[in-house]
């Protein structure tokens, strides 16, 4: 008699544990989703961040370590001996399966290189350059910083850019949040066209208006001096009142109703209510005021003609002209330039990040 096998029948899955199946698989994914893209952001952040280091690292250097082209990180110096009453850079070399320290004296065709031992400089070695390492110590150089920012006036630079940044920033948040207010909370007839031809202002370039801005001021006595770059901003501009607007708008006006019961004019309600719920907003346009003023360099150039009225952007570029060859020296100055920019960003970045996220949504 031939036996029959018989294969047994798994029973079928239950409702439930496919659903409990079918959560682990989105789990799952999201999982794998969130940490490829926190890979790739790294990656991005990583090759946005290797400019600044190379540029940190060049400032760190001397003449002749910036003549070597390496593209090491860290600043390095090559040790030299002195063979035959001449500096040589030296290199660990490997002869006849020996290591030792040798003095290259002259390169050769074909990648090779006329090695010598600097305590007996009449026997010579030709070795291939590429498989020999050359002698490097770290030699840094903070002292280039010092001479940098002594070589021109940086300090009286950096006062001025600091009045000019500081006062247009107190006379951008006054007079946006002013206006911000009135098209977020008013009611008049023809307050959207009003708010449409703001906002048209903003395709004007500035080189349309640039010559008419420079008579007026010109007229008024005020060329090379700071106040072109401080007056303009306490009569609010297009982006920054948009952006304040919107963020006014997402707060509720039962708010400003609860306010009038208790007695609040207009200007109260903007100053104890408004203003503090839209406290993200207020720096995220202080941010942008601060960066857009601090590398502004347009219109310093055009309205500031005296070396004491300078801003740091115009005096870092007549620097960069002036010591074109001393290039650690402009890497210095340049490093100096934007730690300003990125401690600010970096204190705030939060509710920077904050008041852009919820005013976007508004826009929404």
């Amino acid at each position: 008699m031939s036996s029959t096998t018989t294969t047994p029948i798994s029973p079928p899955i239950s409702p439930p544990a496919m659903v409990e199946r079918w959560k682990l698989g989105i789990r799952g994914g999201t999982f794998l989703i969130k940490g490829l893209t926190t890979l790739f952001l790294a990656a991005g952040a990583v090759v946005i961040l290797i400019p600044l280091a190379y540029m940190i690292s060049l400032s760190l250097r001397d003449r002749s370590q910036i003549r070597q082209g390496s593209l090491e990180l860290v600043p390095m110096r090559q040790i030299e001996a002195a063979v035959n009453g001449k500096d040589e850079p030296l290199y660990n070399v490997t002869v006849d399966g020996q290591s030792s320290q040798m003095a290259l004296v002259k390169k050769a065709p074909g990648g090779k290189g006329i090695f010598v031992d600097p305590a007996n400089p009449e026997q010579t070695y030709e070795l291939a350059l590429k498989d020999q390492t050359p002698v490097q110590v770290i030699d840094a150089h903070p002292e280039n910083y010092p001479e940098a920012l002594t070589a021109v006036p940086f300090d009286r630079y950096l006062i001025n850019t600091l009045i000019v940044t500081f006062v247009s920033m107190a006379g951008t948040l006054l007079s946006c949040s002013l206006v911000a207010y009135g098209f977020s909370r008013f009611r008049a007839r023809w307050i959207n066209i009003l708010f449409l031809i703001l906002l048209s202002t903003i395709m004007l370039p500035r080189q349309v208006t640039l010559i008419p801005v420079y008579v007026l001021f010109q007229k008024l006595g005020w060329v090379d001096t700071l106040l072109p770059l401080i007056v303009p901003a306490f009569f609010a501009n297009a982006y920054d009142v948009f952006l304040l607007r919107q963020f006014f708008m997402t707060i509720p006006l039962d708010l400003d109703e609860a306010a009038k019961l208790d007695g609040a004019s207009p200007f109260q309600i903007l100053l104890h209510v408004i203003l503090p719920m839209a406290r993200p907003a207020i720096v995220a346009v202080g941010i942008f005021h601060f960066l857009y003023t601090w590398n502004d360099f347009y219109e310093p150039l055009i309205f500031l003609h005296s070396r004491e009225n300078w801003t740091m952007a115009v005096g870092l570029q007549t620097f960069n002209a002036l010591y074109a060859v001393n290039t650690h020296l402009i890497m210095a100055a340049s490093v100096v330039m934007i730690v300003p920019p990125i401690l600010l960003f970096f204190f705030s970045q939060k509710i920077f990040t904050q008041g852009v996220v919820i005013t976007r949504m508004a826009e929404k």
